[in-house]
């Protein structure tokens, strides 16, 4: 795993604000309940040992279960602490079955018989061992790296399954020779007097390494764990005075199943943000390769629907070139004007080339002051020439020349555009008076505003929002490029491009730019991009 991904194990990171949040309300709460339960603490029950199986069990799998996502986590991290803790809690979730079994009263057919002491031995076993355990966490080098994490896996399991046959072997068949923890069924022996306090100290050593040592925030879950199964055994051992099956004993109990649950918790949240930052990573992902082949799209089509013009026209003179030289005699003067102009057009394609992948490309573009009116004059006369479809355009211009700060030639590519729009709108009958209208004022100070106001059939509300969106078209011929070219320019130049309607019909392409005197703002902002 990168470093980044391991930061985010819970094994190798610190704490967040929330984490020691919610690891304080652990213990407020844990301190509450012992504080609500020692007065009844030793209060016997009846009829509650039909609950312990559903215990034993629970906390059984929760156990196992933390030991495997513990597992799992060695075999990323290797770290070697990470094995012993995970070795006690598989420990203590395996002796709890027998622990279960052998509890009097509970299974008559597989109890302990005459052995009284089997059940305590086993409970005994457990506690001390996972506490070792914890130790072997706290007090190990978090940096130290297993070679082999399959081997040490292997071992691991391998001395799990030996402490536990040799601790049933002990409790179940040699607890007679040892000194006896149970009186009867119920209430302890002299001998259960020295468990509570070795459990305790090992409790409160784990916790003072663990709190000292705080290398991630595993380490101070542990405590809070520590500090949880502390709380259990004073209730049992001490405030329930180890009589079984009290209200201080379950309430232990209860705390017991709390306790071995928190490490579970954190490490199935841990695993399910792993795997929703690795979904959120991949969507991203995904999102960035759509992105970019969109973008791929719309730079070759957009290359493809503005060297479309030049190319034609290039043909057109090339055909006029040929019809003047095939005749029976020859006019030069036109062929070389044909010729001319293929030259011009030639160039003016490699120029549209040129400006759509610098348009495309992040940084500041070639520009200039230029009188707006003869970019639009240019554009007017090439339309007229090119243009089958005949349309009257009126050019408003006020009395004294406006600049404007812009690349002239893909100003000019933007105005055909618009111009060819207009000229390419169908509406039955009112082919006859088509007009376009072209005003040109100061919007604002530092901006200029170029109007293309037409009488065609104008564009439907609904549609309005979409016409600049690249491969949409409203013509059934169309490529749906050159409004999301015309838009692309004017944002790149710091300007905009929207529609309006235009009453009683037709519509309105509102294009402004900066004018000279807010260049260096311009490029400021392109230059931050």
């Amino acid at each position: 795993m990168s470093v980044r991904s391991e930061q985010r194990l819970v094994s190798t990171s610190l704490p967040t604000h929330g984490q020691l949040t919610l690891m304080f309300a652990i213990v407020v709460v844990l301190i509450v309940v012992l504080g609500a339960t020692a007065p009844l603490a030793n209060h016997p029950t009846s009829g509650t040992e039909g609950f312990l199986p559903a215990y034993a069990g629970a906390v059984c799998v929760i156990e196992i279960t933390t030991a495997t996502l513990l597992l799992a986590t060695f075999r990323v991290q290797r770290s070697i602490g990470l094995l012993f803790l995970s070795f006690g809690y598989l420990l203590s979730g395996a002796l709890l079955p027998p622990w279960a079994l052998t509890f009097p009263g509970i299974f008559d057919a597989v109890g302990s018989g005459d052995n009284l002491q089997a059940t305590a031995w086993i409970a005994a076993i457990r506690r001390i061992g996972f506490a070792l355990a914890v130790l072997g966490f706290a007090v190990g080098n978090p940096e130290r790296k297993a070679a082999s994490p399959r081997r040490w896996m292997a071992w691991s399991l391998a001395a799990v399954t030996a402490c536990l046959a040799a601790s049933l072997w002990i409790a179940l068949h040699k607890a007679d020779g040892l000194p006896s923890l149970m009186a009867d069924e119920r209430v302890p022996a002299g001998g259960w007097d020295y468990v509570p306090p070795m459990t305790i100290a090992l409790y409160v050593l784990g916790i003072l390494l663990l709190l000292r040592r705080r290398h991630s925030a595993l380490d101070i879950w542990m405590a809070v764990v520590l500090f949880s199964l502390l709380g259990e055994i004073l209730l049992l051992s001490y405030w329930a005075e180890g009589v079984r099956l009290s209200v201080g004993w379950w309430s232990g109990r209860i705390i017991g199943l709390v306790a071995a649950a928190i490490i579970l918790v954190v490490l199935l949240a841990e695993t399910a943000g792993n795997y929703l930052r690795l979904a959120e990573a991949a969507a991203l992902d995904l999102r960035s390769r759509r992105n970019r082949m969109t973008a791929m799209e719309a730079l070759s089509a957009s290359i493809a629907h503005e060297i479309n013009q030049p190319l034609s026209s290039i043909v057109t003179n090339a055909d006029a070139g040929l019809r003047w030289l095939k005749r029976d005699n020859p006019d030069m003067a036109q062929a070389a004007a044909a010729l001319s102009r293929i030259v011009d057009d030639g160039h003016r394609a490699g120029k549209v080339v040129s400006g759509i992948r610098t348009m495309f490309l992040k940084g500041v573009q070639e520009r200039a002051a230029v009188d707006v009116r003869r970019v639009i004059d240019d554009a007017v006369s090439h339309c007229q020439s090119e243009s089958v479809r005949p349309i009257d355009i009126r050019r408003v211009y006020p009395a004294e020349g406006i600049e404007v700060n812009c690349n002239a030639l893909q100003i000019l590519q933007v105005c055909i555009n618009l111009i060819e729009n207009a000229a390419d709108g169908r509406d039955g009958g009112h082919e006859a008076d088509r007009r376009l209208t072209i005003s040109v004022r100061r919007r604002e100070p530092g901006e200029v505003e170029i109007a293309f106001a037409d009488n065609g059939p104008g564009v439907p509300a609904a549609l309005a929002d979409r016409v600049f969106e690249p491969f949409f078209s409203t013509k059934a011929d169309g490529m749906g490029m050159g409004l999301m070219f015309c838009r692309s320019v004017a944002e790149a130049h710091g300007g905009r491009l929207w529609l309006s309607s235009n009453k009683p019909r037709g519509a309105i392409f509102h294009l402004t730019l900066p004018a000279p005197n807010s260049a260096t703002a311009v490029s400021g902002r392109q230059a931050d991009d």
